[in-house]
């Protein structure tokens, strides 16, 4: 469990500890096992952020508080109404006056229903307002996150912030916020009315009121405490449904249904337990308050016929006070009831606002420029590299030059530090020392979306939208014409296959191109980066997942792709880099050898070596081919 207590001092210094080391390295992974740590104190300035997005809606906000203010003054009315009926227009059998209180009495409904139908209606499409914008705000800032900061949770957990938390503030901003606006204006109103009509006995009435402030927060204690633990199992909940729902497919395949059934009761079960557990203390509040409200009429009524400490009122006065008394607590009680609403959305409230104040580890600098259009001359100058300060460098000294339509090739082993040198190219990555330019700029000083505007990225792990081909592959060039994406696509030999689809281009694949192979997921891929026709391309092992035949077809293709373009390509098959301009052989962090394919292999080093083991392993599966054969 990460639960512990802690002050609020001590929580914003972790906070500030965080921050501070947010550059530094992937954070460990938060599995649907592990609860992720909260405050156990009230975040007051959480609860004021929400005023933030009610501010573009003040004029509407004004309307409904005029609408509200009429609707405390027919409130109050009323009573008084009642007074003057009793006190006076009865014992003087005055008809006429019957008459014009029955007339206002019509008219001040009327007026009161149609001030709440309408206060009703636009609190409510205010509160949506809202909803929308924060759910905008929280998804277009998830956008330009870090990828450590996806690497270290599950999607599920980020995905319920969006939706879910959003979604359970609903109540609470749609009537609650503006509708405890409404509910402090009857309350004070009502109170100076009180005090106007008898002092003494709004006294009387204010005597209990004392205890329901201890009671209201003895329950916020324990009640922020149960939702916060409910956040946590609801979030890893929502995880593990959404792992599940992901390797759906290795489950079938070993036949661990009844595995993943378990665990999924085991989870479920303990939001169910947590869930009654935070209700029960929930539904303490209301009765609290409502019987202490009771108690304070039963003492009014008392007080008002037995003359009890010298009080001596007319039964009109008792009548009208024992209204108001009640226009008293109802907001007293709406007041309490969105304060648990509050005290509840406190949970969701603080892990929405903990996402949206997660800086991204790489922005535009201040003075930051537009990078101009590239040649795609490309240096890497003595760069180093390492996840945090003082700690071991992934880098060591690399120096790299790249000349305008070059294509280079990095190849080693597993972990020697390939993907990074790209990452820093990309900028998703800044170099602890060195530098790395594109035309002489330095990568840091121009803008993140000028300078991979003119980037190609393909990655091993290729994702395909859910929508047509064609949309897919226009990703790369919004306002690409019909004619220049199946251009695209017969350069990397992707267009075959998309015809012999049942509905060509405009075949819709499934959620992450369920419903094709992986191999024309690629062929997609590098259609949609040729359509883009970025001048650096870079290719991270992006051959993978297709095989040796499809990838004989794709090399035309490829050089094609490459052609008068800056690249970058990782490979393992190192057939498919043979022709590259200049090889890279990386190892644990540095440039061990590089020239041509030619070179390398007359050095009879690394390079000869990875190459030879990789003939002899194509070698032997020939054979063991012609033997079936």
């Amino acid at each position: 469990m990460a639960w512990k207590k802690r002050t609020r001092s001590e929580a914003r210094r972790a906070q500030e500890a965080q921050a501070a080391q947010k550059n530094a390295q992937p954070q460990q992974r938060n599995t649907f096992r592990e609860d992720e740590e909260l405050e156990e104190e009230l975040n007051i300035h959480d609860i004021t952020r929400i005023a933030a997005y009610l501010k573009p809606y003040l004029r509407r906000v004004a309307k409904i508080l005029a609408a509200v203010l009429l609707m405390s003054l027919c409130a109050i009315a009323v009573p008084y109404m009642s007074k003057v009926v009793i006190d006076t227009v009865i014992p003087q059998k005055s008809m006429w006056g019957l008459v014009w209180l029955a007339v206002t009495f019509a008219v001040i409904i009327v007026v009161y229903e149609v001030c709440l139908r309408y206060r009703t209606v636009e609190i409510m499409r205010v509160g949506q307002l809202m909803l929308k914008d924060m759910r905008r705000d929280i998804f277009t800032h998830i956008q330009t996150l870090p990828f450590s900061y996806f690497d270290s949770r599950p999607h599920g957990k980020i995905l319920i912030r969006v939706v879910n938390y959003v979604n359970t503030l609903s109540d609470t901003l749609s009537s609650g916020l503006i509708g405890v606006i409404s509910d402090i204006f009857t309350f004070i109103m009502t109170l100076v009315i009180m005090f106007v009509i008898d002092w003494r006995m709004s006294l009387w009435s204010l005597v209990l009121f004392p205890i329901l402030l201890v009671w209201v927060r003895i329950l916020q204690h324990f009640q922020r405490i149960a939702y916060q633990r409910l956040s946590n199992k609801q979030s890893n909940l929502n995880a593990y449904i959404h792992e599940s729902i992901a390797g759906v497919k290795t489950t079938q395949t070993f036949a661990r249904e009844q595995t993943q059934y378990e665990t999924f009761q085991e989870q479920q079960g303990s939001v169910r337990w947590h869930w009654m557990h935070a209700v029960h203390i929930q539904f303490l509040m209301w009765p609290g308050v409502q019987n202490i409200s009771t108690m304070t009429v039963a003492l009014i009524y008392y007080i008002g016929i037995t003359h009890f400490a010298g009080v001596n009122v007319s039964t009109g006065v008792l009548i009208a006070f024992i209204a108001y008394l009640n226009n008293f607590w109802n907001p007293v009680i709406n007041i309490g009831n969105f304060y648990n609403q509050l005290i509840t959305c406190s949970a969701y409230l603080e892990r929405i606002f903990e996402t949206l104040d997660v800086k991204p580890d790489i922005v535009d600098a201040p003075d930051a420029v537009e990078l101009p259009p590239v040649a795609g001359k490309v240096d890497f100058d003595n760069v180093v590299f390492r996840y945090e300060p003082g700690g071991r460098n992934i880098l060591n000294l690399v120096d790299l030059h790249a000349k305008p339509g070059q294509s280079v090739a990095l190849v080693g082993p597993t972990g020697a530090g390939k993907t990074t040198i790209i990452s820093l190219l990309s900028r998703f990555y800044d170099v602890s020392e060195g530098s790395v330019s594109v035309d002489d700029h330095d990568v840091r000083g121009v803008t993140l979306n000028s300078l991979r505007r003119q980037m190609g990225v393909m990655l091993q792990d290729t994702f395909v939208f859910t929508g047509t081909i064609r949309e897919n592959i226009r990703y790369g060039k919004l306002d690409a014409s019909d004619a220049e994406i199946e251009a695209a696509a017969r350069a990397v030999d992707a267009d075959q296959f998309i015809r012999e689809m049942p509905a060509g281009y405009d075949t819709v694949v499934e959620e992450r191109g369920a419903t094709l192979s992986a191999g024309q997921r690629q062929l997609i891929a590098f259609a949609r980066v040729m359509l883009a026709d970025p001048r650096i391309l870079i290719l991270d092992e992006a051959t993978s997942a297709i095989d040796t035949r499809t990838e004989e077809a794709l090399q035309n293709g490829i050089r094609k792709l490459l052609r008068g373009r800056t690249s970058f390509v990782i490979a393992h098959r190192l057939s498919t880099i043979e022709n590259s301009d200049e090889i890279f052989y990386i190892d644990r962090g540095q440039i061990m050898e590089h020239g041509t394919h030619a070179e390398l292999l007359a050095q009879r080093g690394a390079y000869w070596r990875l190459y030879e083991s990789q003939y002899a392993m194509l070698k032997v599966e020939s054979e063991e081919l012609g033997k079936q054969a």
